[in-house]
C-alpha cells in the first residue's frame, strides 16, 4: 500500500508530473484567451476569444513537451498552415463534407512536408473548412484569433516550461557513447526505418535513453 501511495505521489507531484501539466495547461489557455480577447476589443464581432484545438495543443505542450509534436514550431506552424488550408478548402468547394475531409488530408500532407505535423493542426483544418462553408463564411480575418490564441499559448509555454525545468524547444539529452559501443546511432535509423513506423520520439533521445539503459546495468 506504502509503495502504491508513492508511485501515486510521483505521478502527480514528480518533475513531470499530472500536477504541472494540469495547471500549465489551465494557465496557459486562460492566458490566451484573455489577451486574445483584449486584443480584439469589447466589440469582437463573430470571432471567438478562444478556439477548441487550442485544448489539444495545451495538452501536447504541457503534458509531453519533449514530443517531436509538442515543440514550438509544429504548435504554431502546424496550426496556422492548416487553418489556411481549411478556409481555402471551404471556399473552393463550398460543400462542408467535402471540404471538411479534404481540408484534413491535404492539412497532413502539408504538415508533414514543412516538418511542422501537430495533431490539433488536423482539428484546425476541420474547424476552418466547416466555417468557410457556413452560410455567414468565414474570411481571412478569421485567421486572426487563432493566430493569436497559438502564439499566445506558444509563449507561455516556453515560459512554463523552462521554469518548470523542461527546456522547451526540446533539447535531447547527449550521453556518451562506450569506447566500444554496442551500436551507433545509424544503426537506430535503421531499425526504425525496418519497423515502418514513426515513434513520438527522437532518435537522440532514444540513443540516449538506450546508453543511460546499458550504464544503469553494468552499475
Amino acid at each position: 500500500m506504502q509503495e502504491h501511495r508513492e508511485s501515486w505521489r510521483r505521478r502527480a507531484t514528480g518533475h513531470l508530473g499530472w500536477i504541472r501539466a494540469a495547471l500549465g495547461g489551465s494557465l496557459g489557455i486562460a492566458f490566451a484567451g484573455v489577451v486574445t480577447r483584449l486584443a480584439l476589443g469589447t466589440d469582437v464581432g463573430p470571432w471567438p476569444f478562444l478556439v477548441a484545438p487550442l485544448g489539444a495543443s495545451a495538452v501536447l505542450v504541457f503534458c509531453v513537451p519533449a514530443s517531436p509534436l509538442a515543440q514550438p514550431w509544429p504548435v504554431i506552424g502546424g496550426n496556422l498552415i492548416s487553418s489556411v488550408v481549411g478556409l481555402a478548402a471551404g471556399w473552393l468547394l463550398g460543400d462542408p463534407w467535402l471540404a471538411a475531409s479534404l481540408a484534413v488530408g491535404v492539412a497532413i500532407a502539408a504538415m508533414s512536408l514543412a516538418r511542422c505535423l501537430h495533431p490539433p493542426g488536423g482539428a484546425c483544418a476541420l474547424l476552418c473548412a466547416l466555417g468557410a462553408t457556413d452560410a455567414a463564411p468565414w474570411d481571412w480575418t478569421w485567421l486572426a484569433p487563432i493566430a493569436a490564441n497559438v502564439l499566445l499559448l506558444g509563449g507561455f509555454g516556453w515560459i512554463y516550461n523552462n521554469r518548470s525545468g523542461h527546456p522547451w524547444p526540446h533539447r535531447p539529452r547527449r550521453v556518451a557513447h562506450a569506447p566500444q559501443p554496442a551500436y551507433t546511432r545509424e544503426d537506430i535509423v535503421a531499425v526504425l526505418e525496418d519497423w515502418d513506423e514513426v515513434l513520438d520520439v527522437e532518435v537522440d533521445d532514444l540513443d540516449a535513453f538506450v546508453q543511460a539503459l546499458l550504464r544503469r546495468g553494468q552499475a
